[in-house]
């Protein structure tokens, strides 16, 4: 009876291994194997069609040109650096000559005024996507808490909002791009005009779905909790911050998800149209330029652009994990 029921607890433990094991290996298969065959049936494609395809530029860039283009672009930002280190450099010598004759001369330190890299283009959109965001986020969510709070307030701004809402980024360009020339007049202004064009362009494009998200999460929250904060006669800023932003944080953070990927693809565009700086300007200088490497280094810039949209979307649902409660409701 013992060796029998011996028998059977090993044969439980050893099924409770194998499952175990077995739930390991789809585990890792479907974070690494599946992903990794995607890309490299991806890549294989990409590379036979490549071949295939002929411009008046030379044949399509496939993989390999592109790699090739990445290690050519970080080059040229590294020469780029020293030649800029040079300049300050110089720079620095003369004005310690001048001060060594003259110890009232004011030094003067100009900028480089070299032309930006694949890399400083990145930054700087980078950047410029990030103000306009949060730009954005700061207007529409309280914004949003207010329409969902109160239903009148929410019958008065839906039009406007649903009127606008579609409006393309390449229509918002023009009119921001005189608003800001009219307004934005300094002589030693803080942030430069294209800079301030660009990111108010984002703003205007990305605030809609923050907007519509907050404002539905909001007036989705269960009627149980908003039966709580009466009784508890809460204030209407408690209530706003123990009760309406925890519940509605999912969807305020797929309204940021959503406006975050609208705020990259509209940069992109308004670089492109405006000439501003950045990775828009960068494929568009590529395509005027009409050299052999041109499709290779556009399309690198179009790899680029879209890992770093993966990567913003990414951070935001990291971002929601960390502040939601319900850590079910962020999965990707």
């Amino acid at each position: 009876m013992r060796a029998t029921t011996v028998n059977i607890a090993s044969k439980t433990i050893a099924e409770q291994v194998v499952n175990t094991v077995k739930s390991s290996v789809i585990k890792v298969s479907d974070i690494l194997m599946l992903p990794a065959i995607g890309i490299s049936l991806f890549l294989f494609l990409w590379s036979i069609t490549a071949q295939n395809i002929h411009t008046s530029l030379g044949e399509f860039p496939g993989p390999r040109a592109v790699i090739t283009q990445f290690s050519a672009l970080y080059e040229e930002h590294q020469v780029t650096r020293e030649k800029a280190a040079a300049f300050y450099e110089r720079q620095e010598k003369r004005n310690q000559a001048k001060l060594a004759k003259d110890p009232e001369y004011t030094p003067k330190i100009r900028a480089y005024t070299g032309k930006e890299t694949f890399i400083d283009q990145i930054v700087t959109s980078l950047i410029t996507v990030t103000c306009g965001f949060l730009v954005a986020a700061f207007l529409a969510i309280p914004m949003g808490i207010a329409m969902g709070l109160n239903r009148r307030f929410n019958l008065a701004i839906n039009p406007i909002v649903q009127v606008f809402k579609p409006v393309s980024p390449l229509a918002w360009l023009p009119l921001v791009t005189m608003v800001v020339s009219a307004l934005y007049v300094s002589d030693d202004p803080l942030v430069s005009k294209s800079f301030l064009t660009s990111m108010l362009t984002v703003t205007l494009c990305s605030l809609w779905p923050m907007l519509i998200n907050t404002s539905m999460g909001v007036s989705a929250i269960s009627s149980d909790l908003i039966n709580v904060s009466k009784v508890l006669r809460l204030g209407t800023f408690t209530h706003i911050r123990k009760i309406v932003l925890p519940a509605s944080v999912p969807m305020i953070f797929t309204g940021m998800r959503l406006s975050f990927g609208v705020a990259w693809m509209v940069l992109i565009a308004a670089e492109m149209l405006a000439q501003n700086p950045g990775l828009g300007k960068f494929v568009w200088d590529e395509f005027q330029n009409g050299s052999s490497d041109s499709l290779a280094r556009i399309m690198a810039a179009v790899v680029v652009i879209g890992l770093i949209g993966f990567l913003l979307d990414r951070i935001m649902l990291f971002l929601q994990r960390q502040v939601s409660w319900d850590k079910s409701t962020a999965n990707a």
